[in-house]
């Protein structure tokens, strides 16, 4: 995902005047956020309900300006935005609420013959003040679905919004305050000089969704401070699509996937790995999928969303030369419009193939087999997700098995993410990390190993107190060793 500037910075909201020359602005703001985490308050149960709960106020209150703000910034359709903007969100906050007791509570944990009169437990504690900085491309989900584990976690706040999508970031800069405590949350605005004095400044933990070569900035921002963090990045998603797929089913998932958002979605499908004989029976089954879906031109159609700014555009337009354009490549640079397109004869050392597309374009690269696509495919960084596409369960599970990536998905493209049950996250160069669900609760935790113990019983410890002897070594090696369990062949 590109959190590249393209639009001028704002005065944030929050940003504290200084008189002292070279003084960070935001040291005012972060300070009084740790103050009030250090009060205590955000750790209670009560507080982290009422700001959940105040949260989901916020996404039905409104829903509709936040529609608006989708449509202003990139034309998103309303079905697109009501589910991946509010719905998904509202999800993760009513989920966050019907399971957050049983989140808090110590988890009790085995213990051994040493300490089985002791008490042994895990503690979820917030790790303190923590940033979230989002992207453009899903502006209010990419930061409020953070937020919500950030909440439920019992953490202070600061959220930066993306300047890129100027209408989101402004609604989320005056309205989302007056929901929340304004002593343990608060947003900043601008652009990369603000968010570079704000990483300047200690926090407990940074949660950045963006492009890699960001997200190796903000890491060592981090670093300066041995904060821990969360990345959220991108990369070249693959998808195989095997000799015996139902080519109109591949297809309509495929183009859905691609177009949705204008294909501005980090788990989108980037490319298809595929036969030269499949490339065939699938153009046409794209083709057909891409005029059912928008109709015989798609730019006329209210369910094609835009490209978010002039930068993007001209650098996805240019990708349009790598390989031969087979269907759509019509662009308007005046809306920002890139039609549907799928590019065939695509080289892999051409630049479709070089970078993450993030736009509405679906290079198709032939490979004679599927274990020439796994090839492919681990020759490359590890992606945010590997796709594929076969009847064969067989297949599917080889591709699985010999393959690493972020996340998997068989047989349609983007509704992994829908599950909170599994984990969101990449890894290697697509992310460091996860969150949805509990785990995102999990990563905006810090899980402290409590033990407690009693005072008497000292003749037990003295087992292991000077001086030493090999009946003390029997002793303490009998009742702490782990032997491993023993396995029986049946004959």
């Amino acid at each position: 995902m590109d959190t590249n500037r393209d639009t001028p910075g704002k005065a944030p909201t929050g940003k504290t005047d200084s008189k002292a020359a070279g003084m960070n602005p935001y040291v005012g703001l972060v300070s009084s956020l740790r103050a009030a985490w250090l009060t205590g308050k955000t750790r209670t149960a009560e507080h982290r309900v009422s700001q959940l709960e105040a949260l989901g106020r916020f996404l039905d209150d409104k829903k509709q300006p936040i529609l608006d703000a989708m449509a202003s910034d990139m034309r998103k359709p309303r079905l697109e935005a009501e589910l991946s903007e509010v719905m998904l969100v509202k999800n993760e906050v009513n989920y966050a609420l019907n399971n957050l007791s049983s989140w808090m509570k110590d988890e009790f944990v085995v213990k051994n013959l040493v300490t089985q009169l002791d008490t042994a437990f895990i503690r979820k504690e917030p790790h303190g003040v923590v940033l979230i900085i989002g992207p453009w491309n899903y502006p209010l989900h990419l930061i409020l679905v953070p937020l919500v584990g950030a909440i439920a976690a019992g953490n202070c706040v600061i959220i930066k919004p993306s300047e890129i999508s100027s209408s989101t970031e402004k609604l989320v800069a005056e309205v989302l305050p007056s929901y929340l405590d304004k002593d343990c949350f608060a947003v900043v605005t601008g652009g990369p000089v603000e968010t570079t004095q704000l990483l300047e400044n200690k926090f407990d933990y940074i949660f950045f969704t963006g492009n890699p070569q960001v997200g190796k900035i903000v890491m060592a921002a981090a670093a300066t401070h041995l904060t821990p963090l969360t990345l959220e990045l991108g990369g070249k998603n693959p998808c195989y699509v095997a000799d015996e797929s139902d080519m109109q089913n591949v297809a309509n998932r495929l183009v859905w996937g691609r177009c949705f958002n204008a294909g501005q979605t980090c788990v989108a499908p980037d490319y298809v790995l595929c036969s030269a004989e499949t490339q065939e029976k699938l153009l046409p089954a794209l083709r057909h999928a891409i005029t059912q879906f928008f109709g015989p031109d798609p730019r006329e159609s209210p369910d094609f969303a835009r490209i978010i700014s002039d930068k993007q555009f001209q650098r996805i337009r240019a990708l349009l030369g790598s390989g031969r354009v087979a269907i759509g490549g019509q662009t308007d640079e005046k809306e920002r419009y890139i039609a549907p397109t799928v590019l065939v004869d695509v080289q892999p050392s051409e630049p479709a193939m070089q970078e993450e597309i993030f736009g509405p374009v679906l290079p198709i690269v032939t490979v004679p087999n599927v274990d020439e696509a796994i090839a492919f495919i681990n020759s490359r960084e590890r992606p945010l997700v590997v796709y594929v596409f076969a009847a064969d369960s067989k297949l599917v599970h080889r591709v699985l098995e010999r393959t690493s990536s972020g996340g998997f998905g068989a047989n349609d493209p983007i509704m992994q993410m829908t599950l909170l049950s599994l984990p969101f996250g990449g890894i290697g160069n697509s992310g460091l990390g996860s969150y949805h669900g509990k785990f995102s609760f999990d990563t905006f935790s810090h899980h402290r190993a409590c033990l407690l113990r009693s005072m008497g019983l000292e003749t037990m410890n003295s087992l292991r107190y000077p001086p030493y002897s090999e009946r003390k070594m029997g002793l303490l090696s009998s009742a702490s060793e782990i032997k491993r369990k023993g396995t029986c062949a049946l004959l």
